[in-house]
């Protein structure tokens, strides 16, 4: 009889699993009793207590307020900050710079074509900590000091100490100015996504996009005339050895910024190519017998379905740009890896917490790039699943 169950298939599968998952129960058990008792034997009490203790160091860049007798779950926080604002302007700019590439690349006049092809093959064949010495090191380091900075009409000053740019000082009325903005970029996506449905639904265009700016821009503009135009501009002013006043972009972001962009954009443009030269031949002939224009072709035939096959790959290339935002620290940009995973580590011991929170918080952000990006790769489908 037990030999009888055993060639049984599905009862073979299951004693399997069962004894795999005891094995890796085992074995982590194992783990976590060895962490505990080094951690006993070097007097170090486990638990994520220390990060309401004062952090007592500073950082050179916070979106919040912060201040070195913040708390370490403070510092957490501005380096998180500082890793998420660094990642989205990344994406963004390696995101319009690579599809320029691209479609660059693919281009009749030759010129264009090869300068294309002599950007790809540079950027994604030399390592980026290398390109982001060179950023940090040879072009921004080299700047003039402050009082010989570089000045930008009068009102923004560029220097080895950062980009000075004129800070906007919001007045009484300036919550109305906002709350009328974002009712009219509301009222703007809604008024574009009825268009599209109209389209489908009934196969005629609809004309929203005059209408739509006029919300964006034009409603915005008449609230602020309205209040008196409430917003004012901090300008920068040199006082002593550097700028007073404003708000600053420091030469690591930028140097990290401009890496993290480009090199990205290299691999980005690659993939935009392949999507496009993935679309038939024939659905271009065939929009070219119906009549339609060049840019036509490209907007309605060409990129819908060209996206199909840019999308995946996009997506790791921007998981890949998050990741490689740890890089930062070589050039002490405070991110999460060096504020946390370094300083905070160094200074409380608590590798274990510390290391897990790091991990989590990088595998949190993938984890919402890739979600986002699947939906919108079922977005853009143009079969339904």
């Amino acid at each position: 009889m037990t030999a009888a169950l055993w060639r049984d298939v599905r009862i073979r599968s299951a004693v399997t699993q069962i004894a795999i998952a005891a094995a890796a129960l085992a074995l982590g058990a194992a783990l976590v009793g060895n962490v505990i008792e080094n951690l006993a034997r070097l007097g170090i009490n486990a638990g994520f207590q220390f990060l309401a203790r004062p952090a007592g160091f500073g950082i050179v860049q916070s979106l919040v307020e912060y201040s070195e007798a913040s708390s370490y779950g403070r510092a957490l926080l501005v380096a998180l900050l500082n890793t998420v604002v660094l990642s989205a302007a990344g994406i963004l700019i390696a995101t319009i710079v690579g599809f320029i590439i691209g479609l660059a690349r693919l281009s009749t006049n030759l010129l264009i074509s090869n300068l294309a092809l002599a950007y790809i093959e540079i950027m994604r064949n030399v390592p980026l900590l290398l390109q982001i010495f060179f950023w940090y090191f040879a072009v921004l380091r080299p700047l003039p000091p402050p009082r010989n900075s570089i000045a930008v009409g009068g009102v923004a000053f560029l220097s080895n100490r950062g980009f000075y740019l004129p800070a906007p000082v919001f007045e009484t009325g300036a919550g109305i100015v906002a709350a009328v903005a974002t009712a009219g970029l509301g009222t703007a996506i809604g008024l574009v996504l009825w268009a599209r449905r109209r389209q489908r639904a009934t196969g005629r265009r609809v004309r929203v996009g005059w209408p739509a700016l006029g919300l964006v821009l034009v409603l915005p503009a008449l609230a602020a005339a309205a209040t008196g135009f409430p917003v004012s501009w901090d300008v920068p002013k040199l006082a002593g050895f550097n700028f007073m006043g404003g708000i600053v972009v420091i030469p690591e972001f930028v140097a990290m910024l401009l890496s993290l962009s480009i090199y990205s954009a290299a691999f980005i443009a690659e993939i935009v190519r392949a999507g496009v030269l993935a679309v038939p031949t024939g659905q271009v002939e065939a929009a070219r017998s119906l009549g339609l224009k060049k840019r036509q072709i490209t907007r309605f035939v060409v990129v819908p379905q060209a996206l199909r096959v840019i999308v995946p790959p996009l997506t790791s290339q921007y998981l890949n740009l998050v990741k490689n935002s740890s890089l930062a620290a070589a050039i002490a940009y405070p991110e999460l890896m060096l504020v946390f995973a370094g300083t905070v580590l160094n200074q409380t011991g608590q590798a274990i917490e510390v290391m897990a929170i790091t991990t989590g918080l990088y595998l949190l952000a993938s984890l919402l790039i890739a979600a986002f990006m699947n939906w919108y790769n079922r977005a853009v489908a143009l079969v339904e699943r």
